[in-house]
């Protein structure tokens, strides 16, 4: 939501901010290994017979942030091409866990929950709850980058994520069953994006084969840790009544 808010800030820090990066490597003749963050937000509105995607599914980015993101990707493939530069590039599926910033969805309905087991208002709001997403634990994810710049070749990508595919609404339902809070749902038109990619599940066959990595981290260890994680943060005396 915030790269349409922002899209110009959103290019400023993604595209511009990767290009001095790359360019700093090149002119100072350094040689480093350079994990580059693309996104699953590049492919965008996917037809149906592409489910799951790989990495061959063409882009068709719906937001300014999956612009930023396929600029970073193509500029990372082409400095590889161009200078020999050990890019790796790693496009993230969606993941989570403790101190994910509540602007998104699932950390948003946590810290909401939270309030009401604090005494707050029993209502949670929410935008689209209709799409497909999968979510990875984020020590997952970090070690999976790890992995990538120890095993993976230069100038490829490289789809990461869970496998496991479930509805916002879906995810919403366990977080409540995990709280103790009796919930009300309101949904808030000012949450929902112009436009909405609404199904992404990855094909990691690719990376897998590369590095044999396999994630370690069920979905429900990770929810529960983040609601632990804003029980930590927020007292009775945080919450608005």
């Amino acid at each position: 939501m915030q790269s349409f808010e922002d899209p110009v800030g959103t290019f400023q820090t993604n595209v511009i901010g990767t290009l001095n990066l790359l360019e700093a490597i090149r002119q100072t003749g350094t040689d480093p290994v350079i994990q580059v963050c693309s996104s699953s937000e590049i492919y965008g509105q996917v037809r149906e017979t592409d489910i799951p995607i790989t990495e061959d599914v063409p882009f068709y980015p719906v937001n300014p942030y999956g612009v930023s993101k396929l600029a970073i990707d193509r500029l990372s493939f082409q400095y590889f091409q161009s200078y020999g530069m050990k890019t790796v590039i790693t496009r993230a599926f969606p993941h989570t866990g403790p101190r994910r910033n509540p602007a998104f969805a699932e950390s948003s309905f946590a810290k909401q929950l939270v309030e009401i087991e604090q005494g707050g208002d029993n209502t949670v709001t929410v935008g689209n709850l209709d799409s497909v997403r999968t979510f990875l634990d984020v020590r997952d994810m970090v070690d999976a980058y790890w992995q990538a710049t120890e095993k993976c070749d230069f100038g490829n990508a490289y789809n990461i994520g869970s496998e496991i595919p479930i509805t916002i609404n879906e995810l919403l339902s366990r977080l409540v069953d995990l709280s103790h809070a009796n919930v009300s749902i309101k949904k808030d038109s000012s949450l929902l994006r112009p436009k909405d990619a609404p199904n992404h599940v990855p094909d990691m066959t690719k990376f897998k084969e590369r590095t044999g990595w396999e994630p370690k981290i069920p979905l429900e260890k990770t929810l529960i840790d983040l609601l632990n994680y804003w029980r930590d943060r927020i007292s009775a005396y945080d919450v608005k009544q």
